[in-house]
């Protein structure tokens, strides 16, 4: 079977944790076999993220991003415009946007799919705002605590993670919450989804004890969108509001936005690779 891409470039991180050049090995055989070798790799941190102008010169039709989702987001973020498409493979921590468009998979496997045209190539639709853009979610609000808590653990192990979880249980109970505007309720964080129809937002609930011990175990162990919450309203602009500038975790990134801040629905300026 014949490829639809024929010049594949890889985005990949030699210094993360998470590198493995086993699977790094499964990927350049895989492009061999498929008639499609590597055309370029761009290995982080040493190397750059090309941008639509570098992968149209060297003549890249698709993008494999085997990353976190942070450096997911940036890439497709730089390949604004490029007429290629981004193949996101699991290669951090949690892999949300990965398991979204292919499913909880290898990346051998999902890039083995891709190469025989078992893939959907699409834009996928994204959040916009002044502070920055996400593929995947926007948690707004001060339990974006517990990222920080998240990856001191992945980086420094669990006694450390131990001594800064107070202030972010602290921080969770205690700090201004953040509130859909025209939905009066304040919530310590809200989980901004973008789908085809429109921008959900749920918020998380502390009501007792085991919600908080869930959202806890939700943020250090995987996909914070598992612990307990409600869902406030859906559609194509959502504006939060808080007594206090609001905290922002983006795609995994961490930033702050003043209030009121608002979010829009838009498509990616480039297309993506489902296998799903």
């Amino acid at each position: 079977m014949t490829s639809p891409f024929s010049r594949p470039a890889l985005v990949c991180n030699d210094q993360s944790g998470s590198h493995d050049e086993a699977v790094l090995e499964q990927i350049v055989e895989s492009c061999r076999e498929h008639g499609a070798p590597l055309a370029a790799t761009f290995a982080l941190p040493d190397d750059e993220i090309p941008g639509a102008a570098e992968l149209a010169r060297r003549g890249i039709d698709l993008l494999l991003v085997w990353t976190g989702d942070g450096t997911i987001n940036a890439a497709a973020s730089k390949a604004a415009g490029w007429d290629g498409a981004i193949l996101p493979l699991p290669g951090g921590t949690l892999n949300l946007l990965s398991k979204e468009l292919h499913g909880d998979r290898p990346a051998p496997d999902i890039l083995s799919d891709a190469l025989r045209g078992k893939g959907r190539r699409q834009p996928v639709p994204m959040i916009r705002s002044d502070s920055g853009d996400a593929f995947i979610t926007i948690v707004a609000g001060p339990a974006t605590r517990w990222a920080e808590v998240r990856e001191t653990m992945r980086q420094d192990g669990l006694i450390e993670a131990s001594r800064s979880a107070p202030d972010a249980l602290d921080e969770m109970m205690n700090a201004p919450g953040v509130a859909v505007a025209g939905h009066g309720r304040a919530y310590p964080a809200i989980i901004l989804t973008p789908t085809a129809h429109g921008i959900r937002a749920d918020g998380i609930l502390t009501e007792g004890t085991a919600d908080v011990l869930r959202h806890g175990l939700a943020w250090l162990g995987g996909d914070f969108r598992d612990g307990p919450s409600e869902e406030v309203v859906s559609g194509e602009t959502i504006i939060l509001e808080s007594a206090a500038p609001i905290s922002l975790e983006y795609d995994g990134e961490l930033g702050e936005t003043p209030s009121p801040a608002r979010f829009g629905l838009a498509a990616s300026a480039v297309d993506f690779v489902a296998t799903a």
